[in-house]
């Protein structure tokens, strides 16, 4: 992992865990990094380095035994969850080979509201213990995952989403906002947990998926390292949760994954005709973000130097902040302390 790209020492989105099903495994690339995770039959996961040690076959490409062993598909070396070879069937009685002492990487791994999660560095105090959960679903499992590749950097991806004013440009449609529609935006922004949060708050009135959901609403929009995005709408009794979760793939492609959570009240008769709107407008408008950072891959080629002004490009700003301070508070060995301080921005959209 090149910690000059990549931060550490944070949990990473691997997979939806309705993606993975018992008995089977999933070869995956996180920050530069092959990595298999693994289901065992028991439905319990774990997670190696996806590369056999012994002729670099990549170990997601064989069977998962029912000890919940994955076996290299080459030569039957099987591996445990905890990385050590549990097998090499080539050997004969008396033949001086240690097994004992031939394993593969091993990388923490947690499953919490339906979503597998991968730890990347070394744990230590300063680490989370787990990765971010959306509020007030703590059994809940997600209702809507739309994935896509970003051809780019993981910051271009990042500050592309959180970018407050190209939704009239990237995101124009009648559906949804036109550039006849700009206004003047004041939000209101709070440190929070590795990050920031754009306090609760009535949304935009020319945001058109919001009419939807019907009488008075408020969201709210956090950002956390390494690029976790929860919003969280309240419409009466009803609540939605989108968690975007920005995964590196290698230095020039990024996984962009958005998961709904939701309890509705007073809607459930709807949900067979909204949820494929969801899923088609949910697809669309990602696309239209992963279109918008394709294109600036080319003039990103001539390494122009950008500009980032106030205040329409602040949460841009903080994002390279508060990634500063982490890579070095976990170079020094030290608690990560938060630079934002309470603030409201103001542009327009």
């Amino acid at each position: 992992m090149d910690t000059n790209l990549f931060l550490d020492g944070l949990w990473y989105l691997a997979t939806p865990g309705a993606r993975l099903k018992p008995g089977r495994s999933l070869g995956i690339s996180i920050a530069g990094l092959p990595i298999v995770v693994v289901r065992r039959p028991d439905g319990s996961v774990y997670a190696v380095r996806d590369i056999c040690p012994h002729r670099g076959m990549p170990l997601s490409i064989g069977a998962i035994k029912d000890d919940g062993d994955i076996e290299c598909p080459y030569h039957g070396w099987r591996f445990n969850g905890s990385g050590q070879c549990s097998m090499i069937p080539s050997l004969c009685e008396g033949q001086d080979v240690d097994i004992s002492k031939i394993s593969v990487a091993t990388y923490p791994v947690t499953e919490q509201q339906g979503l597998v999660w991968v730890f990347l560095g070394v744990r230590d105090e300063h680490s989370p213990d787990l990765p971010p959960m959306v509020p007030d679903m703590p059994d809940g499992l997600p209702q809507l995952i739309e994935s896509q590749t970003f051809a780019c950097h993981i910051d271009h991806a990042v500050i592309g989403l959180m970018d407050p004013a190209h939704g009239p440009f990237v995101h124009a449609a009648w559906w949804w906002r036109t550039a006849r529609s700009i206004h003047t935006k004041a939000k209101k922004f709070v440190p929070s947990t590795r990050g920031f949060t754009m306090a609760s708050h009535a949304p935009s009135s020319n945001s058109g998926f919001y009419k939807i959901l019907g009488g008075p609403k408020t969201t709210e929009i956090s950002f956390q390292l390494p690029g976790i995005r929860i919003e969280t709408i309240r419409a009466g009794k009803s609540i939605i949760n989108i968690l975007t979760a920005v995964t590196p793939v290698d230095a020039k492609t990024t996984q962009v994954t958005s998961i709904f959570f939701w309890k509705l009240s007073g809607l459930p008769a709807l949900l067979p005709v909204v949820k494929p709107l969801l899923a088609w407008f949910t697809g669309r408008f990602l696309g239209q973000d992963r279109d918008a950072v394709v294109l600036q891959q080319i003039g990103l080629a001539y390494d122009p130097k950008l500009m980032l002004i106030n205040d329409a490009d602040t949460q841009a700003r903080w994002y390279f902040q508060i990634k500063h301070m982490w890579s070095r508070a976990r170079a020094d060995g030290r608690a990560f302390v938060n630079p934002i301080t309470e603030t409201t921005l103001r542009w327009r959209s």
